[in-house]
């Protein structure tokens, strides 16, 4: 059975779904009759309530219309807060705590970086450190954040994990030897691990030119869910000729990958040169 992800109990999403449940309860409503007023299935409402679905603005709106609060915008305060939750931008947010969580399958392409699952903190603070106008605590937020997210592969029942990196992200230095070094033995110790799968990819590879990407298998039937990486803000959905789209952008990817006993040699040949 998969286990249910733990959240911090102190958070802002689960005070929002706490929240929501004490109101409903008050009001005598079931899920299903919020869900109706809300606009989304009775499951949606379940998974806002024990805080694994981020709620948006509108849900935030609607139940402040339907419960009637005090100040006219509790739940809307309350939403301020998730959205301005240090760590990360507020799009990646639904990504890092409903989508990852869940997943049975996690499949990511990065022709240019170690993916932020498998960066080392010394790698993941160099490339926070020079963002444009970023400060130390917001670097420090940031490193945090991306620490606590890699928690997911650590549980027992952490998704499986198939990573494609260009062999030249082997190569591309961030900070120094040693943080390097550390990265690439980062790598090859999570490559030990029986549900994680590291290729690289030959750099003549025009198919992955296009930028980063996560591909998400989910449970129970539902969608795959896709993360595109852009400069300025990327994209999660579920929309078919998009994930379509990057699936098959995927398997071009992946026939250009060296098989992983053979990918593990060169992360590990490459560590001895970072000297």
């Amino acid at each position: 059975m998969r286990a249910e992800p733990v959240f911090d109990p102190g958070s802002p999403r689960v005070r929002f779904g706490a929240e929501m449940r004490r109101s409903r309860e008050a009001a005598q409503l079931s899920q299903a009759a919020v869900a109706a007023r809300l606009g989304c299935t009775q499951t949606q409402v379940s998974r806002l309530e024990i805080a694994t679905r981020t709620p948006s603005k509108s849900d935030a709106e609607k139940l402040d219309q339907l419960f009637g609060s005090a100040d006219g915008d509790h739940f809307a305060q309350l939403y301020q807060r998730i959205v301005s939750r240090p760590g990360g931008p507020v799009w990646f947010r639904g990504w890092v705590e409903e989508i990852e969580p869940a997943a049975r399958i996690l499949r990511s392409w990065d022709p240019l970086l170690v993916p932020g699952l498998l960066q080392t903190e010394s790698y993941a603070r160099h490339l926070f450190s020079h963002g444009p106008r970023i400060t130390p605590e917001e670097i420090e937020e940031r490193v945090q954040a991306r620490v606590r997210r890699q928690r997911v592969l650590d549980r027992d029942d952490a998704p499986s994990l198939l990573v494609l990196i260009d062999e030249g992200v082997l190569r591309r230095k961030v900070a120094g030897s040693k943080v390097m070094r550390d990265q690439l033995d980062h790598l090859l110790e999570i490559a030990k691990r029986p549900a994680a799968s590291i290729q690289v990819v030959d750099p003549e590879c025009m198919a992955g030119l296009a930028g980063a990407f996560m591909i998400a298998e989910l449970p129970d039937g539902q969608p795959d869910t896709i993360h595109m990486d852009s400069p300025a803000q990327g994209q999660v959905t579920t929309d078919r000729d998009l994930v379509a789209s990057i699936w098959n952008r995927y398997e071009a990817i992946r026939l250009w990958a060296y098989p992983e006993h053979v990918s593990l040699k060169m992360i590990e040949e490459v560590k001895q040169e970072w000297t």
